[in-house]
């Protein structure tokens, strides 16, 4: 067989940079450590300044760098697994989880989540609705909203607080007290909300990861979960396949 026409292409000179620059991160710079600016870059490595931003956006788009607002360019942590199978079902709250309560109100929630809920309640009855930040490296790279309806955390007592942190305590607390029968999960790509955009320092519309799921007892459904992933900082796993995973 002949040579196909992009065998000789020769490899674009921001690729090669980005490998380059590549190198430099695993052995030059820190977890969180700020680039020299950009004028320094290019003079460090002897290409255009035109040619070091391509090769920047490449490694931003491939988790890499971060841009952060009023920061700059920074080196991005390790990408947080996202486990995408149902085999170890456990509550939300259990187990060794990063995720820190924040808040607890009561929302009407999204129509398609009350839909998920109960599809015969009431489309505007209010669910206790709490919400969760998981960090890593004290940075946000995921917001969860956990709508969970009063028939689920019935000994939910008075003396807890009426919102905020402790409130979200002890509804998880609530939950956990009940047999988790199993769980479903469903995962799509969408765009950043307002106010998960500003939780996970990135603009609205940005790219993200969204992770449904479902939470089963008794057969109903107890809770159910929308968490919402930084597209750039997460990759999907699935169970016992450990560090296999696709990246986002």
């Amino acid at each position: 067989m002949g040579t196909t026409q992009l065998e000789s292409v020769p490899e674009p000179k921001y690729w090669h940079l980005k490998t380059v620059l590549g190198e430099a991160l695993d052995t030059d710079f820190s977890v969180g450590e700020i680039l020299p600016n950009e004028r320094e870059l290019a003079a460090r490595f002897g290409v255009a300044r035109a040619t070091l931003r391509q090769a920047l956006e490449q490694l931003e788009l491939e988790g890499r760098l971060q841009r952060r607002r009023g920061v700059g360019t920074t080196v991005a942590p390790p990408r947080v697994g996202v486990d995408v199978s149902t085999t170890q079902a456990q509550w939300p709250g259990s187990g060794e989880e990063a995720w820190n309560p924040v808040d607890c109100t009561l929302v009407v929630p999204p129509a398609a989540v009350a839909r998920l809920l109960d599809p015969d309640r009431g489309a505007d009855e209010p669910v206790h609705t709490v919400r969760r930040l998981r960090m890593t490296h004290g940075q946000a790279v995921a917001a969860e909203q956990l709508y969970v309806p009063a028939r689920s955390v019935p000994d939910l007592t008075a003396i807890d607080a009426p919102s905020g942190a402790a409130r979200a305590r002890g509804v998880l607390r609530e939950l956990q007290r009940l047999t988790l029968e199993g769980q479903d999960r469903a995962v799509e790509l969408g765009s950043a909300r307002a106010d998960d955009a500003k939780e996970l320092d990135r603009l609205p519309g940005a790219p993200v990861l969204l992770v449904t799921t479902r939470y089963l007892t008794d057969g109903r459904t107890a809770a159910v979960s929308v968490a919402t992933y930084r597209a750039d900082t997460c990759r999907l796993t699935f169970g016992d396949a450990g560090d296999f995973g696709i990246a986002s």
